[in-house]
């Protein structure tokens, strides 16, 4: 079951002996389609989950930030305005630094806060755990420094802490949806204008995330590699981002291109069109279609993209293997994490415990595979 606001209440009360001022809550996301278009002003089409980042907090009388992480079991504090570490650390309180710097950086007033932090958004499973925790510290700031939440802004600033402070460069989808989404939604989201609709979710189906119980690390991954080739790929081809090539364009501009280069800037122009298709599919209620884009999307991750890995391709066999599976494929940056499928709510039951028995059987890892609704985004609660 997901967190609830009683437990994070308790949580703080125990160490605090009174209740807390505020309690703000922040999303994870899937992105039911779009991977790796982002940060190529492509299409994306997120939602947020019913799982979060929750922070519960006072105001301090000082420039003090001081936050307990239940999670892993430790405090941390540090001064405002922050100061980057001389390590290279990437642990989770770099987050918050890094959020209060972009905030900083941005002329807003900054007040001192102490609370608790805890989550169940799983780390490293491509549900965006790092934006999640990014809106709930921006979201506690607004609250204990008495300034207007503006989610389009708010995620603009998590994403350059992410950026400039911790060093991953990652597009504005993850901070988007978790600072904007919507119950019942996910988000058609143009990565260039910010421009973003809300797309209802088909009739009678459910959202599975199938976590394979392999992770890996955005920083040292090949993920910043990946976005480096799609730019050199722009380049090579005369415009600013991948977002402005043509499957015509490709054709006509491709010859001595790299094999690498063209097959990343194949995924990327496919993938726009497959989530734009998406998109129109939701609005008509057709599940059937979605659901054989969501594999479409898989197979170009996996052989243009080459994001997948052997853990991912045999949970979406495995889901696709069970009747009420429509569609399924990896979800996030790629290299171990989730698969999210769609199915028909009358069968979810039978297609988590098939799933889960059937990789379990073949891989020798047990996977976590679960429901997941759409939610708000992050908001004082």
């Amino acid at each position: 079951m997901p967190l609830s606001k009683a437990e994070i209440v308790a949580d703080f009360t125990a160490l605090f002996d009174e209740a807390p001022r505020w309690v703000v809550r922040a999303p994870g996301r899937v992105n039911l389609i779009g991977e790796h278009t982002d940060y190529n002003d492509g299409f994306v089409l997120p939602m947020a989950i019913d799982r979060a980042v929750w922070i519960a907090l006072r105001p301090r009388d000082d420039n003090t930030v001081r936050v307990r992480s239940q999670d892993f079991a430790e405090w941390q504090e540090f001064l405002l305005p922050p100061q980057k570490s001389s390590s290279s650390s990437t642990g989770w309180v770099e987050y918050l630094k890094g959020v209060a710097w972009s905030l900083g950086e941005a002329g807003f007033q900054l007040r001192g806060w102490e609370g608790v932090l805890r989550g169940d958004v799983p780390v490293g499973a491509g549900l965006s755990s790092s934006a999640a925790l990014e809106l709930a510290t921006a979201r506690a700031f607004a609250a204990v420094s008495d300034w207007p939440w503006k989610p389009s802004l708010m995620a603009r600033l998590a994403q350059r802490a992410e950026n400039q402070w911790v060093g991953v460069n990652c597009g504005i989808m993850d901070q988007l949806i978790s600072a904007a989404g919507r119950a019942g939604h996910a988000l058609l989201l143009d990565c260039r204008s910010l421009h973003y609709d809300l797309v209802p979710l088909p009739p009678q189906t459910a959202v599975a995330v199938l976590d394979t119980a392999t992770r890996r690390d955005l920083v040292n991954s090949a993920y910043n590699k990946r976005r480096a080739e799609c730019a050199t790929a722009a380049s090579f081809l005369g415009v600013p981002t991948l977002r402005d090539v043509t499957d015509e364009h490709l054709a006509n501009q491709a010859q001595g291109m790299e094999s690498a280069l063209l097959l990343r800037a194949r995924h990327v122009i496919s993938e726009n069109r497959r989530t734009l298709s998406a998109a129109e599919a939701m609005r008509r209620g057709d599940a059937a279609l979605l659901g054989r884009l969501f594999y479409e999307s898989h197979c170009s991750l996996r052989d243009d993209f080459q994001v997948s890995c052997p853990a991912l391709d045999t949970m979406v066999e495995c889901a696709l293997e069970h009747e009420a599976c429509l569609g399924a494929r990896m979800t996030g940056a790629g290299f171990g994490g989730c698969a999210i499928a769609l199915v028909r709510q009358a069968g979810a039951e039978s297609f988590l415990e098939q799933v889960a028995a059937r990789y379990r059987q073949r891989t020798g890892l047990t996977p976590a595979v679960y429901l997941c609704h759409a939610a708000d985004g992050a908001a004082l609660v």
